[in-house]
């Protein structure tokens, strides 16, 4: 009988096994049929020959990453892709959320690992969390539980391949990609409600309903708030709306709209005084009170991951994207932006209460509801008058 996996560190050298034993089943049995078959079918790669021969190893690798396929997925998996977003998010962002918000409220924050102002201490953690064990409470859905985390993971690394860091270096540019942001934030609040009910615990499940409750508030007028920006762009992808802001920045004409979907943003990243569906001072952690170990860390993985992606959403409809006054490339013009952004989205956590739900509901029901409509409003008179196109 094989060992259990107890932690994540167990769950990734046993990947690692059925990885190699594939591979040494496909040298062992798949070569030879292959030979045999090709015998008989005149199968042109030889790949004795091509393994004999450097040279050719190097061309047929090359000729291989060269490959649509193969380029698009390493765009995803490495950049701008999920490795990148998280060492950006998950690393750096981290660190710089804990060291302001220490900062601010008069703390140190993190100070050994890494010997520079504790730089390290977010790769101490995931290391922690890497070597846990892995509990599952009795009485809930296991398969559900377990894979709450990587479906939510899913939803970020899927906002994450629509987002373009530059007119080159981007994974996917759908015709209606505005639309399609939405159609994938909206997956967000069930994933967090089907985790609380799957943890069959009351503090989660309220957590859940918390979250559900907050989608109805905000999601609306932060879908309205973007009507004026496509008015403006002539267009629903997300590289025609960046380049209709050659001119001019639509933080500037729209700025009703940035701060509703700004506002949106931190609800729906469930940050301060919008962490309902979390509140650590009421529902212990929320809907993720019963995860420990990685199943925890890959919900903290995905929510730096969703910040990330709404900064640079921000960026894209309001700050011109990857554009900028001066001869620097356009990735660095937009991380610029992004992490400008990231802060901006960490600074409530320091400075402001949580509000209550019937709150949260007032205003975007009420207000944000209202200035989206304004803000349409005023971008008709604008374009009526031919003050923008």
């Amino acid at each position: 009988m094989s060992k259990p996996i107890v932690t994540f560190a167990d769950f990734a050298k046993r990947i690692v096994i059925v990885i190699l034993f594939l591979l040494l089943v496909l040298v062992v049995v798949g070569l030879p049929i292959y030979y045999v078959i090709g015998t008989y079918l005149h199968l042109p790669v030889d790949f004795v020959h091509i393994a004999s021969n450097p040279g050719l190893v190097l061309a047929f690798v090359l000729r291989l990453l060269s490959t649509e396929p193969i380029k698009t997925l390493f765009a995803l998996a490495i950049f701008p892709g999920f490795s990148f977003v998280a060492i950006y998010g998950t690393i750096l962002m981290g660190w710089v959320e804990r060291k302001m918000t220490a900062k601010i409220q008069l703390r140190t924050g993190p100070m050994y690992a890494g010997k520079v102002e504790g730089i390290l201490q977010n790769v101490a953690d995931f290391l922690k969390l890497a070597f846990k064990e892995m509990v599952i409470p009795d009485g809930v859905d296991t398969a559900t539980f377990v894979a709450v985390p990587f479906a939510l993971m899913a939803v970020a690394g899927a906002l994450v391949a629509l987002l373009p860091l530059s007119p080159t270096v981007f994974i996917a540019n759908p015709s209606v990609g505005a639309i399609l942001v939405f159609a994938i934030l909206g997956f967000t609040p069930l994933v967090v409600l089907v985790a609380g009910w799957a943890s069959n615990s009351k503090f989660p499940f309220l957590g859940g309903l918390r979250a559900l409750h907050q989608l109805v508030a905000y999601e609306i007028p932060m879908i309205l708030s973007l009507v004026g920006v496509v008015v403006l762009a002539g267009s629903l992808n997300l590289m025609d709306i960046v380049n209709a802001q050659a001119g001019i920045w639509y933080i500037i004409p729209e700025f009703l709209a940035a701060v509703v979907f700004y506002i949106g943003a931190l609800a729906e990243l469930e940050r301060i005084p919008f962490d309902l569906p979390e509140a650590d001072s009421e529902l212990v952690a929320g809907w993720q009170t019963e995860y420990t170990s990685m199943l925890f860390g890959s919900f903290q993985l995905a929510n730096f991951t969703r910040m990330y992606v709404m900064a640079g959403l921000f960026t894209t409809f309001f700050l011109g994207g990857w554009l900028g006054p001066a001869p620097v490339p356009p990735v660095v013009w937009f991380l610029v932006k992004v992490t400008i952004v990231d802060v901006f989205l960490m600074l409530p956590r320091s400075i402001m209460p949580r509000l209550r739900i019937d709150m949260l509901l007032r205003a975007g029901w009420v207000k944000l509801l209202a200035i989206s409509f304004a803000n349409i409003f005023l971008t008709m008179v604008l374009v009526s008058l031919g003050v923008v196109h």
